[in-house]
């Protein structure tokens, strides 16, 4: 299976919009890849839980077949983990499955 996982780091919103969002749903709406996981870290978080803009693109996104899952650690940090959970996006301690993706050689893009 063709997968791609995109660890969402960076808060910028034209960033998010323009590159995330962007080709994350495109991956999916032009099969360029079987599966696309988005992956949300730190500052994504919050941006995920208050901005009504970035959730419509999530909500497109998924729509699309895109799936959405959020660092347990930084969500609870900060107090952000019932919005994100709000928005059917997974909620899981990241780092020992980021190890995984890693040392497994997985398509990973970080932004």
């Amino acid at each position: 299976m063709d997968k791609l996982n995109i660890l969402w780091t960076n808060a910028d919103i034209l960033t998010s919009e323009k590159m995330v969002m962007m080709y994350a749903t495109n991956s999916m709406l032009s099969k360029w890849w079987d599966e696309v996981t988005v992956i949300i870290w730190g500052a994504t978080a919050q941006l995920v839980a208050e901005n009504k803009d970035i959730q419509t693109y999530i909500k497109m996104a998924q729509q699309a077949g895109v799936t959405f899952s959020a660092c347990k650690a930084c969500t609870d940090q900060l107090g952000v983990s019932a919005e994100v959970a709000a928005l059917d996006i997974e909620i899981i301690y990241w780092g020992e499955g980021l190890t995984e993706l890693l040392k497994n050689g997985e398509k990973l893009l970080t932004i």
